[in-house]
């Protein structure tokens, strides 16, 4: 008999963002096993140990860095830890972030956009295909059978590049384009590929500390200039949580309707 299907995903950080959060749902809405893979073991195991005592099953799977050797390695330690199991769902969630005026861009600062958001991408893309595509031996339930979705966390820089955020754009922009040609390339394969644009701030703890008290970095239009709650109002900020259970929603979407593309900010994000 197979055992419960896999759940991995990229980029967990502090434990308070989109990675974990998606971990949580595909655990507590679909009993999913969880593969958490980032850099820091401490917040890797501390969301594990969270997902283990409400119930589910989550395994820290720390790198060093987002090389293909190390995403290879994932992979290989994923298969060892749950041999009975298959990778039904991944998540691309790792990113580099900059906001640097662009002539005061450096090389290595489109070399780590680059990396992160594009050749890492590439080699994690790769490992979950290869994955989803391996034959079953058991032909009992849909969860055995070739397929699954593989999901890519974009951002506002995916569709256009503001003033000063030029080498994230150009790692975004390329984020999205890979999307697109593995969704038409392996959809056929039964592996639904999706980006999801988030457009907005993502309510964090190191964005409360980094912009907490603070005015919006992009002023709101309609609210006063001196505001610095924004970040208690659930209309000008994402929330983690809701984030995942649209990720949740499109790994269940019917093979008639795929969303390719979905496009997530909170209400009175200026757009």
């Amino acid at each position: 008999m197979e055992g419960r299907p896999i759940f991995i995903v990229a980029g967990v950080g502090t434990a308070t963002g989109t990675g974990a959060a998606a971990a949580r749902e595909f655990s507590r809405a679909l009993n999913y096993r969880i593969a958490l893979v980032a850099r820091r073991l401490k917040d890797l195991q501390n969301i594990a140990n969270e997902i283990n005592a409400a119930g589910g099953e989550a395994f820290p799977f720390p790198l060093k860095a987002y090389t293909r050797e190390e995403i290879v390695a994932v992979f290989q330690a994923v298969r060892k830890k749950w041999p009975d199991s298959r990778i039904k769902a991944a998540l691309w969630n790792a990113s580099q972030w900059s906001r640097i005026p662009f002539l005061d861009v450096k090389e290595e600062d489109i070399q780590k956009s680059v990396q992160i958001n594009i050749v890492a991408a590439f080699a994690w893309s790769q490992e979950a295909i290869k994955a989803m595509l391996e034959p079953s031996q058991i032909q009992s339930t849909s969860d055995s059978q070739p397929g699954g979705t593989l999901l890519f966390t974009g951002a506002s820089s995916s569709t256009r590049g503001a003033a000063s955020f030029a080498t994230f754009a150009a790692g975004k922009h390329g984020l999205r384009a890979l999307s697109q040609s593995l969704a038409r390339e392996f959809g056929k394969q039964g592996i639904h590929v999706a980006h999801v644009v988030i457009d907005g701030t993502i309510l964090t703890k190191t964005v409360q500390r980094m912009f907490g008290g603070k005015k919006q970095v992009v002023q709101t239009p309609g609210e006063t200039d001196d505001d610095k709650n924004w970040l208690e109002d659930p209309t000008r900020r994402l929330d983690p949580a809701s984030i995942a259970k649209a990720y949740v929603y499109l790994h269940l979407q019917d093979k008639s309707a795929w969303t390719l593309e979905l496009d997530m900010r909170p209400a009175k994000e200026h757009f």
